[in-house]
């Protein structure tokens, strides 16, 4: 790859904000690591990051590099391709189960672009939630999985994809629209969730739990099978949802729905590969390759 090494350094410590976790993945030693992120401070004249306590954050300077080191990263991927795809003839068929959120919002257009460099590789998708994925993959039904659960079993090997956020939201002219509620106040909204075996539900159960709130406690008035369900639920409703923000980025342009913070409270997650232990055909080291996943 040629995604300059330095910028690579940094992309891996933005995207795990965490210089411990960066040395180990790109297996160098946490001085190397900071010795990188030092150099391309020196060459911009600008930090980086900021540490709070023992965590650290991306400054503005960090953010804008982290934008253009994900530009570049797909630049050089697109280079790549290309060129791999005169000197190489790919066939088969690559059977991909998505739980039902990355199906259905962030698959489709990244399937239609490999699609146009690898023409003769036919892709079958199958959407279902995480618990069903990860069923379908150890029984050999899927060639790989891509998930937005938690669970981690040692049947499968974990890869992050990309990140993600889960909001509350609400019909746009619901009363408590664009405000910020307490988590206390969830006890009195009328809430709609994912139904069992969810990745999404079980990520959003274990978050409150943190906090103290317990799902059994909260007002459920319903659990619908698809984020499809629930925004056309909360259309005609006064009930509120937690969905994953790539479900809501067109209902929120075209004000129909609406975001609700919750003060000092966010949930943010990583969707993930899984695949089986092992080595890996070549057709799924060539999807994972396109993904820029390591």
């Amino acid at each position: 790859m040629m995604f300059d090494y330095r910028l690579k350094v940094f992309h891996t410590v933005a995207s795990r904000l965490s210089f411990t976790k960066a040395s180990a993945e790109l297996n160098i030693s946490q001085p190397a690591v900071t010795k990188h992120i030092k150099e391309i401070e020196n060459q911009f004249n600008t930090k980086l990051f900021d540490r709070k306590g023992t965590t650290i954050q991306l400054t503005k300077s960090g953010k804008i590099l982290f934008e253009y080191a994900e530009k570049i990263r797909n630049i050089y991927r697109d280079l790549e391709f290309e060129i791999n795809q005169i000197n190489q003839q790919h066939k088969g068929k690559l059977i991909i189960g998505a739980s039902t959120t990355i199906a259905q919002y962030i698959l489709p257009e990244i399937l239609a672009k490999f699609k146009s460099y690898y023409k003769d590789i036919h892709i079958e998708l199958i959407a279902h939630n995480t618990e069903i994925i990860s069923e379908l993959l150890k029984d050999g039904k899927i060639d790989l999985g891509i998930i937005e659960g938690e669970s981690q079993s040692n049947y499968f090997d974990y890869k992050k994809f990309k990140k993600d956020e889960i909001v509350l939201v609400a019909k746009a002219n619901h009363p408590l629209a664009n405000k910020t509620i307490s988590l206390k106040d969830l006890h009195s909204i009328e809430l709609v969730l994912r139904e069992y075996g969810s990745g999404s539900l079980e990520f959003i159960q274990n978050r409150l739990k943190v906090k103290g709130i317990l799902a059994d406690e909260l007002n459920i008035v319903m659990q619908l099978g698809s984020s499809e369900s629930i925004k056309n639920y909360l259309l005609h409703s006064e009930g509120m949802a937690f969905l994953s923000i790539s479900t809501v980025l067109n209902e929120l342009k075209n004000n129909l729905l609406s975001i609700i913070d919750i003060k000092n409270f966010s949930i943010e997650r990583d969707f993930h590969f899984i695949l089986l232990k092992g080595e890996q055909s070549e057709l799924i080291k060539l999807f994972l390759k396109f993904m820029n996943v390591e």
